[in-house]
């Protein structure tokens, strides 16, 4: 476990979401963290407190006097659905850039239907 936000904030959100959002992103993602159908993008520290409200995300980060502390996995734990890495952590790979994952994350979760709509 390590503790969010000295070096880096965290955004969760469900997986089928995050494979999404991965595909759109491509290349431009950082390292994900994937846990049993979640998957954890790290950013920026700070940067956290800026997506307040999006639905079906969830921030975590140094929020004042809270504490979170995320599962990290070895680097070469590349299978799941444990913890594991989607996208390994690299040299060339670490921190995602917080607006292009804001962007693509608007762009997945608005086209999802919104809960308990039906189709017509």
């Amino acid at each position: 476990m390590v503790k969010v936000g000295p070096y880096w904030d965290v955004l969760r959100a469900p997986g089928e979401i995050g494979e999404r959002v991965l595909e759109l992103l491509g290349d431009e993602s950082g390292a994900v963290i994937a846990d049993y159908g979640l998957m954890y993008w790290l950013i920026p520290a700070g940067h956290a407190q800026c997506w307040r409200g999006m639905q079906q995300v969830q921030t975590l980060g140094a929020h004042g006097a809270e504490v979170t502390y995320v599962g990290v996995p070895p680097v070469d734990w590349r299978d799941g659905p444990r913890l594991h890495w989607r996208v390994p952590v690299g040299p060339d790979r670490y921190l995602t850039d917080a607006a292009r994952l804001r962007e693509a994350l608007v762009r997945v979760v608005s086209a999802e239907p919104a809960e308990g709509a039906t189709a017509r």
